[in-house]
């Protein structure tokens, strides 16, 4: 290596190390120099030097935004869930869970407890009236049993008495022993709820005392057909809140819950799908109270009936409309007389067999489901109502009365 080259790396390696130098105490300098304006601004400017003031944490300005957020709170609905979801879901659960009691079906075909199916499912305790505490589940949990048993929220058994049960809802009512309940649920509106809320579904599940699911509520309106006589063809279009709330066999009769720990619907696994995931019903409690009432009075639920044996119109092949019934070509629903019972409302009227009803007080009735809905929710037991009907293609109208349906 030649004197230039060493020269060369020598005065490099200076120039290098001068720089480093430099590129340091230019570094140190811009740090010093931002402390000093951090430090300095606040004091020239409480002393009038600036033309602006510096607003410190917690002042006019934050608590304004505060106070703007507070109104805009207070100017949403009253019923807007605003919640924290896990200490929420737990004070709703805490509130509730010692009145979701297990109901055991005692049947006397083995004269032994069978477990699952039918045999076993919840109820909730909704009431305490003198030494009685009453309990609302499903009718289809306590059907044909010989001896209904509750377990209460402590594992013990005490005896439960059948007050009634309607097939229709699929609830039914028990009494058992008050001497030993604290808690008693409270019921909600259902007719408040709106899809997308938080809902808690506590029960006994597959024998799992006191699980809890959380879900939300799926719908507020769904119409599933039950087949009460085991027939094939539907009797009754149940009304159910749809949750996808885990609900399975043993949550029966158990509590569908709002956020506020209010029931606001009875599960029931009986018109759910077994091959269906992330789809369940409850019988909203906007339906469950009025049946309730009428179990706890009369041991049934009293409905208006008309006497008559029918299908709904869509079920009759529609050829069969203009060429045996003689309907009009716009009639597109309706509800077809299969029989008349003798007597009944229906035959004094003068209604017969192979009339097609289309209209109850003016009001169209498309379907069975119709029919069954306007009496059942619009009508009472003594009732009178105009019957609007086709007969051999021509619209005629009868008067009835309205008796109580007996099953």
């Amino acid at each position: 290596m030649g004197y230039y080259d060493s020269h060369y790396q020598r005065t490099s390696a200076k120039e290098k190390q001068g720089a480093k130098r430099s590129a340091l105490f230019a570094f140190v300098g811009a740090v010093i120099g931002a402390l000093i304006v951090v430090f300095t601004i606040p004091v020239l400017a409480n002393n009038g030097v600036l033309p602006y003031d510096i607003v410190p944490q917690g002042s006019q300005v934050l608590d304004t935004a505060n106070d703007e957020l507070e109104d805009s709170a207070e100017d949403q609905p009253a019923n807007t869930v605003n919640i924290a979801m896990s200490s929420e879901v737990i004070e709703a659960v805490d509130t509730v869970s010692d009145a979701v009691v297990g109901v055991i079906n005692m049947r006397d075909s083995t004269g032994f407890f069978t477990p699952g199916g039918e045999g076993t499912g919840s109820g909730v305790i909704y009431k305490v009236e003198g030494d009685h505490a009453f309990v609302v589940t499903n009718q289809h949990v306590i059907a044909g049993a010989n001896e209904i048993e509750v377990t209460l929220s402590d594992g013990s058994r005490v005896p439960a008495e059948l007050v009634g049960g309607d097939i229709l809802t699929d609830l039914a009512v028990l009494t058992i022993s008050a001497d030993e309940i604290d808690t008693v649920a409270d019921f909600g509106d259902s007719d408040n709820l709106r899809a997308g809320e938080p809902a808690i579904a506590i029960g006994n599940p597959l024998s799992f005392e006191g699980s809890v699911t959380l879900g939300i509520i799926s719908a507020t309106e769904r119409s599933i057909p039950v087949d009460t006589t085991q027939d094939g063809r539907p009797d009754w279009e149940a009304e159910v809140l749809q949750t996808d709330a885990a609900i399975n066999p043993g949550n029966s009769g158990g509590a569908l819950l709002n956020i506020q720990g209010e029931v606001i619907g009875i599960n029931s696994m009986k018109i759910a799908q077994q091959a269906v995931e992330g789809i369940g019903f409850a019988i909203p409690s906007a339906i469950a109270l009025p049946v309730i009432e009428d179990l706890e009075q009369y041991g049934e639920v009293r409905r208006p009936q008309m006497g008559v044996m029918i299908r709904s119109l869509q079920e009759i092949p529609s050829f069969h409309w203009q060429q045996t019934l003689g309907l009009p070509e716009d009639v597109s629903g309706g509800v077809y007389i299969e029989d008349v019972e003798p007597g009944a409302p229906a035959d004094n009227a003068g209604l017969q067999e192979g009339d097609v009803m289309v209209e109850l007080d003016g009001q169209e009735i498309r379907d069975t489901h119709d029919l069954r809905k306007f009496l059942y929710t619009e009508k009472s037991i003594g009732d009178s109502v105009t019957v609007g009907y086709y007969r051999q293609g021509e619209l005629q109208e009868s008067e009835l009365t309205l008796e109580q349906q007996v099953f």
